[in-house]
């Protein structure tokens, strides 16, 4: 209920065609989208008259949630086809890589923002999974010539391993990404600490201080106020809780990247017609990724929404970064 309460607040706020450059009265940065250094600009943008981009085009800011949004919901079908096929499958592996850095532990809960296919997700449950059973491998091995002592204690600490039950939830604002998450889970076999949750980056429908991993994974050059989805993750963080984004970048190799122009341009676009049948939605994802900030504009960014010791990892001569921050 507090979640829904403060959800319709913020969306009257960004509706509202004042000049309003702060929280007004009686709302507090905590329950309100905006915090840090940044002046509220989710509140002074609510004109509805700005304009942003979609990729190479110049559309206004109220228009590109939809045109975004009508993008996945034609690709969902074929969206991990083509991710393959695009990256040559390299995708899996900085995907791997977000994981390892995570190094996530039992009875850690995870929210997975635009991971609509459940990616992320799947291999969270996964790496938490192997990490519970290397546990409970070494308590057995500590078990072989114990004494009363061991005996005693080994109960006890595996009684604390079985209730470390970790979750993940998916959040996505496109209901057939989340459809075609839902279909790979069920044959998959996964469903339990797993749930399914429509919800949009700038606005999210849950309460403060409720997960201890917050990832978004090739989705967040995709909204409209990078800023506020930043200040909504920090929001839903627990203290201590980490940021961590997987996304496009800089290429930092001039070689490489002339290469990567020429393939994202030439290729990908034919192979969005030849795949999915859909030349314009992987155009726009191409232009995306030149107009997303660079390793070091985003890492201010971060750090302006009010995370600490943030720092990035190049992947791929920075074809892709890993992002990381910490909430305090």
């Amino acid at each position: 209920m507090a979640a829904s309460i403060r959800l319709l607040v913020r969306r009257v706020i960004r509706l509202s065609h004042g000049n309003i450059t702060g929280p007004p009265a009686g709302l507090s940065a905590r329950s309100g989208s905006c915090r840090g250094p940044s002046v509220c600009r989710c509140f002074s943008d609510a004109a509805g008259d700005r304009n942003t981009h979609f990729g190479f085009e110049t559309v206004p800011e109220t228009e590109k949630a939809k045109k975004v949004y009508k993008v996945f919901e034609n690709v969902a079908e074929k969206y991990d086809v083509m991710n393959d096929a695009m990256s040559l499958g390299v995708h899996r592996l900085w995907k791997d890589m977000l994981l390892h850095v995570m190094h996530p532990q039992p009875g850690v809960r995870l929210l997975d923002v635009a991971g609509g296919t459940g990616d992320i997700a799947f291999r969270f449950l996964e790496y938490v999974r192997s990490q519970q059973e290397r546990q409970q491998r070494r308590a057995a091995r500590s078990m072989q010539t114990p004494s009363w002592e061991d005996i005693s204690s080994n109960y006890s600490s595996e009684d604390v391993i079985e209730s470390q039950e970790s979750s993940a939830v998916v959040c996505d604002i496109n209901k057939e990404m989340l459809k075609v998450g839902k279909q790979k889970a069920d044959g998959m076999g996964v469903s339990a600490g797993l749930s399914w949750v429509v919800g949009d980056a700038e606005e999210l429908p849950f309460d403060d201080d409720q997960f201890d991993i917050y990832t978004i994974a090739f989705g967040i050059r995709n909204v409209t106020h990078i800023d506020q989805a930043l200040q909504e993750a920090l929001r839903v963080l627990k203290p201590g809780g980490r940021f961590m984004c997987l996304e496009f970048s800089k290429v930092t190799n001039p070689m490489l990247a002339r290469l990567y122009d020429a393939y994202s341009f030439q290729m990908i676009p034919v192979l969005g017609e030849v795949i999915a049948g859909d030349w314009k939605s992987y155009q726009y994802l191409v232009e995306s990724i030149r107009k997303f900030p660079d390793q070091e504009e985003f890492k201010g960014m971060i750090e302006d929404a009010g995370f600490y010791t943030v720092q990035y990892y190049n992947l791929t001569g920075g074809v892709v970064a890993l992002h990381s921050g910490f909430k305090l």
